[in-house]
């Protein structure tokens, strides 16, 4: 019995805990409100763009709205115009890389070419001045027949090449693809730029296709029928640039409007350009004139002395003087060859034409610069000024002070001696 009585207790104290649990967290039930859903799904909404840049078709239905809009359906919105204007500088970026590849290699070829040619005539004409020299010490006969026959044949194929040599000029030839590697390379720089620093416009693919094409027609990879003339009539700078040469980079506008420009900068500039053309240009036209007529005259005197000790060795048995004639007109040939093609003087003319086209180029973008009325379409006056200085290899102070002794001198009456460019 108190078994029993303890079990009842239990049972009755735990179903009143149970009761007493049960109304503590019972919730009182909402009311219901009647919902009625449209039938047919609204339509999505098209184009929707985001702050972001991108844009997403959201459809809404009648559930799972949110699951229905994932993130790989948002899509950046890029211009049409600035995809196909950077498809199109990285295609000319390729084509560049290329053209330096191919100048570099055939630069090397042809001054192999100026080498292995000046060695080779120089030992023909040598052999063949030595066999004139030994068939006039008493050979008789069938030997000196053959001594004679031998060295009049070699004296002729080192006419007939020499005639060869001094018209391609392998060493002005080597300069020339020197000097192409050298641009192409600053071309491809260039282009790398305008990709990184900003979104590329057509303008941006003209200039670079414009520029790519001028030098190709300044220095041409065949030598049949687009070779440069190596021995013009008057001596000319070289041009690598389109004749509308026009900075299209962006500019640094300042706050006051005049984007870095002020009236003493523009005489500054005005000043250098007197100076570049007066001293710089004016001594590079000199030297490079001076420096053609010296090639013109090698290159008719080494063909002209050998094609002489052809007709002297012709002779040898004859007289002595057949012999003296023979043995000395090779061995000037062979100082005159070496003295053209070792001295490289064709390179030497390559070099002046290349300076001389430097300072042109200079001298036509400061002039197109500070003729730009538009003071926000120019380039900043303060990076201009530094892009001068560092050409001329001077710091901001000396070019300042360049200008400023050039003003002086005008003043005075007198002249300068100094040159622009520091560099060469």
């Amino acid at each position: 019995m108190p078994s029993l009585q303890a079990s009842s207790f239990l049972f009755s104290s735990t179903c009143r805990c149970s009761t007493r649990t049960h109304a503590a967290i019972s919730i009182p039930k909402l009311p219901r409100i009647p919902f009625s859903a449209p039938k047919n799904p609204l339509k999505p909404v098209e184009d929707l763009n985001l702050r972001d840049g991108f844009k997403a078709t959201i459809p809404l239905e009648n559930n799972n709205v949110a699951n229905n809009t994932r993130l790989d359906q948002y899509e950046p919105i890029i211009s049409t115009t600035s995809t196909t204007a950077t498809a199109k500088l990285y295609a000319i970026l390729e084509a560049v890389g290329d053209r330096v590849e191919m100048h570099g290699n055939v630069g090397e070829q042809r001054d192999n070419w100026n080498k292995l040619l000046l060695n080779s005539i120089n030992m023909i004409t040598l052999t063949a001045a030595t066999m004139a020299g030994v068939a006039a010490g008493g050979a008789a006969g069938a030997p000196l027949l053959a001594l004679k026959l031998s060295s009049t044949l070699l004296f002729s194929a080192a006419t007939g090449m020499l005639i060869i040599m001094n018209k391609i000029q392998p060493s002005q030839l080597a300069e020339e693809q020197r000097n192409a590697t050298r641009l192409f390379k600053q071309l491809y720089s260039h282009i790398q730029n305008t990709l990184a620093l900003h979104d590329p416009t057509d303008t941006d693919v003209k200039d670079a296709m414009d520029r790519v094409l001028a030098l190709d027609e300044a220095y041409p990879l065949p030598l049949l029928g687009k070779m440069i003339e190596k021995f013009p009539d008057k001596f000319e700078p070289a041009i690598w640039w389109p004749k509308s040469n026009k900075s299209h980079s962006r500019k640094h506008v300042k706050a006051q409007g005049k984007n870095g420009w002020s009236e003493d900068l523009e005489e500054e500039m005005r000043v250098v350009i007197e100076v570049i053309k007066r001293k710089d240009s004016g001594d590079y036209m000199r030297l490079g004139n001076l420096a053609l007529k010296v090639n013109k005259i090698l290159a008719v005197s080494g063909p002209l002395l050998t094609g002489i000790a052809a007709a002297g060795s012709a002779f040898v048995g004859h007289g002595s003087w057949a012999a003296i004639m023979a043995v000395t007109a090779g061995a000037l040939a062979s100082t005159v060859n070496t003295f053209q093609h070792g001295g490289q003087v064709g390179m030497v003319v390559e070099m002046y034409r290349n300076s001389a086209g430097f300072f042109t180029l200079l001298e036509e973008s400061i002039k197109s610069t500070i003729q730009e009325k538009d003071l926000e379409r120019r380039e900043d006056g303060e990076m201009s000024e530094m892009s001068v200085a560092l050409k001329l290899g001077r710091s901001l102070s000396q070019l300042r002070d360049l200008a400023r002794k050039s003003t002086s001198s005008h003043i005075d009456g007198s002249t300068i001696d100094e040159f622009a460019s520091k560099l060469f």
